[in-house]
């Protein structure tokens, strides 16, 4: 595998067998634990909830802990990837970061996410919801190795840690950081950057959805009422 050319996906420096769809897409999928970090800050931005923030800070958190293991495990990645990024591969950081995510995510579906439907429609849809974010882990995972940016072993430490990790922090964010969300949420710093506590709504989702069409249609009441006068 000498021979082969390698060709960086557009805009970022993930490499691919030149010519190679699957390499393409397999790189393209690499990019999943970037789009993470931009959708935290997304939301951290927008809704400004105490809980993503938390969320994210574990993220955080379990990158930086990849970082110090890399460098005292010290294991070089595959040698034909040598010399083109950063020299240590173990354990892989977006096989973790994924499988971080992907663990937080599930655990969050069984114990904090609710909906007032039928049991069997709010199982099946975090059934779905839970199989696609194993399964994008499992897709990162195995690009890693495709593309020879780590070998098996390191990907598979990578999920091992990252797993451990979610499973850690989320257990840490629900029966320790939780119950402090309102006194944090009271503090004039988070008054004057909105940042709210929603830990105590089963599903926000649904709780913003039902409360804007309670208010639309009070405020367009109100507007047919004025028209009509």
């Amino acid at each position: 595998m000498t021979d082969i050319e390698w060709k960086a996906f557009s805009l970022t420096h993930v490499e691919y067998p030149k010519g190679d769809i699957i390499g393409q897409l397999l790189a393209i999928s690499s990019l999943a634990p970037v789009a993470i970090i931009v959708g935290f800050v997304t939301l951290i931005l927008f809704r400004r909830d105490l809980h993503t923030i938390t969320f994210f800070g574990g993220a955080l958190l379990n990158e930086g802990i990849n970082l110090l293991l890399k460098h005292i495990i010290a294991e070089p990645r595959p040698w034909l990837r040598k010399g083109l990024y950063t020299e240590y591969g173990m354990p892989s950081s977006h096989s973790q970061m994924m499988w971080f995510f992907a663990a937080y995510c599930v655990l969050f579906l069984i114990f904090r996410l609710r909906h007032i439907s039928s049991s069997m429609m709010e199982l099946l849809w975090k059934v779905v919801v839970a199989v696609c974010l194993i399964t994008a882990a499992f897709i990162v995972m195995y690009s890693r190795v495709y593309l020879l940016y780590h070998t098996w072993g390191q990907v598979l430490w990578g999920a091992l840690v990252g797993i451990i990790l979610g499973f850690g922090w989320f257990t840490l964010t629900h029966l320790m950081l939780t119950p402090l969300f309102p006194i944090v949420a009271s503090w004039k710093v988070c008054e004057t950057l909105m940042i709210r506590d929603t830990s105590l709504i089963p599903n926000i989702l649904w709780f913003e959805y039902t409360h804007a069409r309670t208010e639309n249609r009070a405020r367009s009441r109100k507007l047919a009422s004025m028209k009509s006068q």
